[in-house]
C-alpha cells in the first residue's frame, strides 16, 4: 500500500526524534511492502524563522492532502529565543494550536502505560505501582480555555487579563463518544474529570457525558473532579482505563500521568478528527537544552508513529511490531539517558532508534 505522510521536524530535538521515527517507519516498509511518501511540512519556530508566522496556509493546505502527519516537538526557550519577544498569536504554539482547528483535530489521545523494564523509573514506590497501570487519556483539543476569547486591559492603572472558557454540548458530545468507543477496545471503563462543583461549563460536560454513557450500556461511567484525579494517579494510577476531560485539566493531567510513567520520553500521542486523518507527536516538549546532542529519547515519537499505523493507516500488524520492537529493545536493556538505570547500556537518539529499526 501506498501512504503520503506529513512531517513536521519541528524545534529543538524535534529533526532528531522524528528522523529516527522515519528510520523505524521505513523499516516498517522495508518488511511489509508499503511505500510511505514523505512530505516536510513547517510549524512553530521553523515556520516562523522562514516565513515569519507560525503556522502557514500552505502548510493547513498540504496537510489536508496527507493520509496522516507525524510532527516532532515545538518550541523553544522562552527566556533567551526570539520567537517569544513576538506577540502571542505569532509565537511557536500558536501555530500548533492553529493547525488544531485548522484540521478539526478535537480528541488528543496519550497512553500512559508502565513497562515491565521501566519500573525502576517510575517516582512512585512498588506497593502504589502493584501490578502496573495502562490507561489513556481522551482531551478534547479544539475547544475550552485556550479557544475561548481573550483579551488584557488596563483600567485605571491596573492591568487586568480575561480569558474565556467556552464548551457547546455538540463539542463535548463528540469527543465523549470517542472515549466511549477506545473503552469498548480496552476495560469497559471511562472516568470523565471535571470541576463541575465549581464551573459551569463542567456541570455541561457531566450532563452531556451522562446523556452518552446512555448510548454505551456496557460501558461504566465514573465521574472524578479534577483535583481528586490529579491526586489518584499518583495514588493508584492502576484504578483508570480511560480518562475523559476538557481541553486545560487533559494537557496537566497528561503531563503528570507521563511522569508517573518514568519518563515523557516514552509518551506518544494522537489527535484525531472525525475522519481517518489525525497529527500524531511526542506529549514532551522541545527540550532546547538538549537539542543537536543526540541525547534525545525518540521513544515516544516513535510509538507515537505506531499510533499513526493503528489508527489512521489501519495497519494494526505493523503498529504491533513497532510496539514489540521497542519492548524488545527495552528487555535488552538498552536505555537513552532519561530512563537510564543500573545495569544498563546507554544510547544515543541515533542508535536507538537503528535498534528498534533493527527489531521491526
Amino acid at each position: 500500500m501506498q501512504y503520503r505522510i506529513g512531517l513536521i521536524h519541528g524545534d529543538g530535538i524535534g529533526p532528531e526524534i522524528v528522523g529516527e521515527a522515519q528510520k523505524v517507519l521505513d523499516a516498517v516498509c522495508g518488511k511489509y511492502g508499503h511505500t510511505f511518501e514523505y512530505v516536510r511540512l513547517l510549524l512553530g519556530g521553523a515556520s516562523i524563522d522562514a516565513n515569519g508566522v507560525p503556522l502557514t496556509e500552505e502548510t493547513v493546505a498540504e496537510a489536508k492532502q496527507c493520509d496522516a502527519v507525524l510532527m516532532g516537538s515545538i518550541g523553544g526557550d522562552a527566556a533567551t529565543s526570539p520567537w517569544y519577544k513576538l506577540e502571542p498569536s505569532k509565537r511557536p504554539e500558536a501555530g500548533l494550536l492553529g493547525i488544531r482547528k485548522a484540521l478539526n483535530l478535537f480528541a488528543n489521545l496519550r497512553p500512559a502505560y508502565l513497562y515491565d523494564e521501566l519500573r525502576e523509573a517510575c517516582p512512585l514506590k512498588n506497593e502504589v505501582i502493584g501490578e502496573g497501570f495502562d490507561m489513556i487519556i481522551v482531551r478534547e483539543l479544539t475547544g475550552g480555555l485556550y479557544f475561548g476569547e481573550r483579551k488584557t486591559t488596563e483600567e485605571d492603572g491596573v492591568r487586568k487579563a480575561v480569558d474565556t472558557l467556552v464548551y457547546s454540548e455538540e463539542e463535548i458530545r463528540r469527543v465523549a463518544r470517542k472515549a466511549f468507543e477506545i473503552a469498548g477496545k480496552r476495560r469497559k471503563k471511562v472516568t470523565s474529570v471535571d470541576k463541575a462543583n465549581v464551573l459551569d461549563s463542567s456541570r455541561l460536560w457531566r450532563t452531556v457525558v451522562e446523556e452518552v454513557a446512555e448510548e454505551y450500556p456496557d460501558i461504566a461511567l465514573e465521574h472524578m473532579l479534577v483535583d481528586n484525579c490529579a491526586m489518584q494517579l499518583v495514588r493508584d494510577p492502576g484504578q483508570f482505563d480511560v480518562i475523559l476531560t476538557e481541553n486545560m485539566f487533559g494537557d496537566i493531567l497528561s503531563d503528570e500521568a507521563s511522569m508517573v510513567t518514568g519518563s515523557i520520553g516514552m509518551l506518544s500521542s494522537a489527535s484525531l478528527n472525525e475522519t481517518k486523518f489525525g497529527l500524531y507527536e511526542p506529549s514532551h516538549g522541545s527540550a532546547p537544552d538538549i537539542a543537536g546532542k543526540n541525547l534525545a529519547n525518540p521513544i515516544a515519537t516513535i510509538l507515537s508513529a505506531a499510533m499513526m499505523l493503528r489508527y489512521s493507516l489501519d495497519l494494526d500488524r505493523e503498529a504491533d511490531a513497532v510496539e514489540d520492537a521497542v519492548r524488545k529493545v527495552l528487555a535488552e536493556g538498552y536505555r537513552t539517558g532519561d530512563i537510564m538505570s543500573e545495569g544498563c547500556q546507554r544510547v544515543s537518539t541515533t542508535e536507538m532508534g537503528t535498534l528498534i529499526a533493527e527489531r521491526i
